[in-house]
């Protein structure tokens, strides 16, 4: 049986024994043909893939103008589909292959965007990337400025009328005023840089900067802490918007020593800033008539604090109020107005040496 087989000519071998052979070798072409086409359509899409286009990518830059809304919480899929519907891009794909090759186009933030009309994906991603093609409102508050003027930097950033500002204020209490303000919001319009898309209404505008303020409040642990000095929240909120006005930030802490030492003595503060808030002024001298205002902001005349804040204070104001310093001072003077140069007295004659060199400093 081993043997079977080893006399025959090829030719000789049964027809089962090569037909199977030439099945085999007629298959091998259809196979690395169908293989090559696979390959080469894989090497199409991931070459499209790493140009970031998609088959109906439009070219170039683009024409015109378009006008596009990016709302809070879009995908990067959804602002696509909103670039195609506005005509900026081809199709959404076109998007979300350029944006997916470019980790920036995460950063993409809500917003009004002024683009173009037929871009390719690549020039949308980019030029929404540009900070310039973004429609922005934006309104900077500095640290202790007072409500009417923040009032007025707000009505001229955004394009709505003062008025339309102060009934939102009128509001503050619906829109995040904290219960301890006691009804004004003076001094919880926070000190920060704040953005607004067009057309940005007057409650949004007065929300954001409560919920800054909110922010700041909770940072510094406001309640408890001024609860751990045996003051409100809104006392050293008052206490932070006078240094705002009397120091410079290096000398915060010891003018907030000051001021409670003064309330801790029976003594009243006797301070300028609160007259000027009461008079609507910013003078560095007052006359002998403007001291005898009758308001319960003027401090020369009532002991203890004023009502409440007499502007908005920042973060650093905000924590000297919170850790002044220690020491035996009863007065400050601000000796050189030009410097911000503030000198410290424990009696009331180094008090008047100060206010004489006050006196020369400021002509």
């Amino acid at each position: 049986m081993s043997q079977l087989g080893l006399g025959m000519a090829p030719d000789d071998a049964p027809p089962s024994d090569r037909r199977p052979r030439r099945e085999r070798s007629g298959a091998r072409p259809v196979l690395v043909a169908v293989a090559a086409l696979l390959a080469l359509g894989l090497a199409l899409f991931l070459g499209l893939r790493s140009l970031g286009a998609s088959a109906n990518d439009y070219q170039g830059e683009g024409e015109g103008s378009a006008t596009v809304v990016v709302a809070p919480g879009d995908s990067l899929r959804q602002i696509g589909r909103t670039l195609a519907a506005a005509g900026v891009v081809a199709d959404e794909g076109s998007f979300v292959d350029a944006a997916s090759s470019d980790p920036r186009a995460q950063s993409i933030a809500p917003g009004t965007y002024t683009l173009r009309q037929h871009m390719s994906g690549e020039a949308a991603v980019a030029l929404m990337l540009d900070p310039s093609s973004r429609q922005v409102r934006k309104l900077v508050v500095p640290e202790g400025w007072r409500m009417e003027r923040i009032v007025a930097a707000a009505a001229k950033a955004t394009g709505l009328t003062p008025d339309a500002l102060k009934e939102s204020l009128s509001r503050a209490g619906t829109l995040g005023l904290p219960t301890y303000a006691e009804g004004s919001p003076e001094g919880f319009l926070f000190p920060a840089t704040y953005e607004f898309q067009p057309g940005t209404s007057a409650d949004t505008v007065v929300s954001a900067m409560l919920k800054r303020f909110d922010q700041a409040a909770a940072e510094a642990d406001l309640e408890n802490a001024a609860k751990a000095i045996g003051r409100t929240p809104l006392e050293v909120l008052t206490v932070a918007s006078i240094l705002e006005i009397e120091a410079g930030p290096q000398d915060y802490d010891k003018v907030a020593r000051v001021i409670y030492n003064r309330l801790k003595a029976g003594m009243p503060l006797q301070l300028d800033s609160t007259v000027n808030y009461a008079l609507g002024t910013s003078s560095l001298k007052l006359s002998a008539a403007q001291l005898k205002t009758d308001s319960p902001y003027n401090t020369y005349l009532n002991k203890g604090l004023p009502p409440g804040p007499i502007d908005s204070p920042g973060d650093a104001a905000i924590a000297a109020a919170l850790n002044p310093a220690t020491g035996p001072w009863l007065y400050f003077v601000t000796t050189d107005p030009k410097t911000k140069t503030t000198e410290f007295a424990t009696t009331y004659a180094d008090f008047l040496v100060l206010k004489k060199k006050f006196q020369a400093n400021a002509g």
